[in-house]
């Protein structure tokens, strides 16, 4: 999702009138210099350009099939100028609905202008002042940047391990599937012994029962043999005596 852009026309920057790309500032007389800055040479105001440029770099678009181009404006800021500065602002937030709390890409941007803009009053009033604001800001964007890199950075590597973690179950998945069919069949095979076990176990009594019945068969049988035997051996041998 793409962060919400502040529209050009509610820039906090002061900016100059924009003049075509083919005209050259050269053509600016003298009289129209005084008219801009009465106090300030022409000398401070070309040193003043060149540092507010390098600062703040000229926006550059192309309308009507001409290059236009507009530079921050080196008009110093009056009293009135840091009160409207600071009532465009509240409006500008509240206009472009702002949230108060948390991140906030239109409070960041409408933020981040107003803080060009106090660059551009100090630095009008002196260079070194307004060089060292741009340290400021270079270093925080540089802190903003990175802590964009290290949230952006643990987003990838918290959505690598989601999907390592997401295949991961799915190996789990189809690990404990085989498990189970395994398991299953392990039932499987305990059921088959035990009903081989307890079929061998009734026909080995069934046997052993029969076997018994068999040997105690015999066992009468001989028995019976035995009397008979006995009694026609006594039988013979009675007669004799």
């Amino acid at each position: 999702m793409g962060e919400k852009i502040v529209p050009l026309e509610m820039n906090l920057v002061r900016y100059s009138n924009p003049v075509a790309v083919i005209e050259r500032e050269e053509k600016l007389t003298n009289k129209q210099l005084n008219e801009k800055d009465g106090l300030i040479s022409n000398e401070k105001i070309k040193e003043c350009d060149e540092i507010l440029n390098c600062i703040l770099p000229p926006r550059e678009w192309e309308e009507n099939g001409k290059q236009w181009r507009q530079k921050v404006s080196n008009q110093p800021a009056t009293r009135m100028d840091v009160i409207k500065l600071t009532e465009m602002l509240d409006m500008s937030l509240q206009h472009l609905q702002a949230r108060e709390t948390g991140i906030c890409p239109i409070r960041r941007a409408l933020y981040s202008q107003c803080f060009d803009e106090i660059i551009r009053q100090v630095t009008i009033n002196c260079a070194e002042r307004g060089l060292l604001l741009l340290k400021v800001r270079d270093e925080l964007k540089m802190t903003m940047d990175a802590y964009r890199s290290l949230y952006e950075s643990s987003i990838a590597f918290g959505i690598r391990k989601s999907l390592s973690a997401e295949h991961n179950k799915l190996d789990m998945q189809d690990r404990l599937t085989e498990l189970e069919v395994e398991k299953q069949k392990i039932k499987d095979d305990l059921a088959t012994a035990i009903a081989k076990y307890e079929m061998a176990q009734r026909q080995g009594t069934e046997q052993r029962i029969a076997e018994q019945q068999r040997h105690n068969e015999e066992i009468n049988f001989l028995k019976r043999s035995n009397q008979q035997l006995k009694a026609q051996l006594e039988g013979i041998i009675a007669p004799k005596k």
